[in-house]
Order: structure tokens, then C-alpha cells, then sequence
């Protein structure tokens, strides 16, 4: 999370060379990553050590937690949905740039993610550690190369269509994943 603003600087003035007179503020890249990395991971860890401190650990593990899960999921979706309410007509009006960009990253999900899953079996982790490793390597945090790409290029811009067009492949094919492994679990006799 440190080091995001800081790579988003490299590689647009850097590796992109900054052409067309594009510039960006390291200010704007670390605003962007606060909002949208730093406000959730404040609030999750002020929630966390307040209720195991005011109530009790055992309450926060094992009733709080239960209760707010589903709400994770909720969130995710609710975020799907504004994303693609925010690009939609970008997403639908220029589908061969979606196709163009979704291609490769159904491929890179799959890949990332299977090869990941072999490592860490190999490697002698177990069902839940592996699956674990395989998900997180795999993910992407397309809200902040969102955030990034609109702060940057605007709302309108190829760039942020790219972005946006990231977490509604990613999510599916996440959650194909999710089956794929329960079957390669339960086929090679993996125990969960």
C-alpha cells in the first residue's frame, strides 16, 4: 500500500515516459491510494482493536465477525455496480477495447492462479494456505489503478475503461476459480 503511489509515479512518468504532456503529482497518486486504501484499513483496524478492547476477543471472533462477513460481500458487489455504472456506456460503446482487455487478463487470472496453487502444493502447504496464497497472488487492486487512471487521464479516458473493465473479470473468473479448486480438491483427495 506504502509503495503504490510511488510505483504509479514510475511507471506513468518512467516507463510511460510522460508523452503527450501527461503529468502526474505524487500528491494526487497518494490521495488516491488514502481514499481508497488507507480510509478501509483505518476503520477495519480501529473496529478490530476497539471491540476486542471494549467488548471482548471472543465476542469480536466469533459473533461480530459472523455478523459482518456477508457485508464484505455486499460491499463488493455494491462496488461491481457502481463501477460499472460509472463506465457502462464506455464498456458497451467500445466492446472490442473490453474484449481487447478482458483477453488477456482471463489468461493471466487462470495462470497466476493455477501456477500457485502447484508451488504452494508442492511445497507442502496445505488445502487452505494454498487456495489462500493462490487468491491473493492472482488478485489485483483495481481500485486504486482506478482511482489512479481517472485522477490522471478523467473519467472518460481509455485508460480508466481499462481499469474499470479489471475487477468485472476479475470477480468471475475469482469466483469460477473458487469451483475449479473445490473440484481439484475433492478429485486429488486434498483435504480442505
Amino acid at each position: 500500500m506504502v509503495l503504490f503511489a510511488p510505483l504509479a509515479i514510475f511507471f506513468i512518468r518512467v516507463i510511460g515516459g510522460a508523452n503527450h504532456g501527461l503529468t502526474i503529482d505524487y500528491s494526487l497518486a497518494a490521495k488516491s491510494v488514502g481514499v481508497f486504501l488507507g480510509i478501509p484499513l483505518g476503520a477495519a483496524i480501529v473496529t478490530r482493536f476497539s471491540l476486542r478492547f471494549l467488548i471482548s476477543r471472543e465476542w469480536y471472533d466469533k459473533h461480530f465477525l459472523k455478523w459482518i462477513s456477508p457485508l464484505s460481500l455486499i460491499g463488493l458487489l455494491f462496488t461491481i455496480l457502481v463501477l460499472f455504472a460509472s463506465q457502462g456506456r464506455h464498456v458497451v460503446h467500445q466492446i472490442v477495447s473490453v474484449i481487447r482487455v478482458a483477453a488477456p487478463l482471463v489468461v493471466y487470472f487462470a495462470v497466476i492462479f493455477g501456477a500457485t496453487l502447484a508451488v504452494t502444493r508442492r511445497c507442502g502447504f496445505g488445502y487452505r494456505l494454498s487456495c489462500t496464497q493462490s487468491f491473493t497472488a492472482a488478485s489485483n487492486n483495481f481500485e486504486l489503478a482506478i482511482a489512479v487512471a481517472i485522477a490522471t487521464f478523467g473519467v472518460d479516458s481509455d485508460q480508466a475503461l481499462a481499469a474499470t473493465v479489471g475487477p468485472l473479470i476479475e470477480v468471475p473468473v475469482l469466483l469460477g476459480l473458487v469451483y475449479v479448486v473445490k473440484w481439484v480438491a475433492k478429485r486429488q483427495k486434498w483435504a480442505p
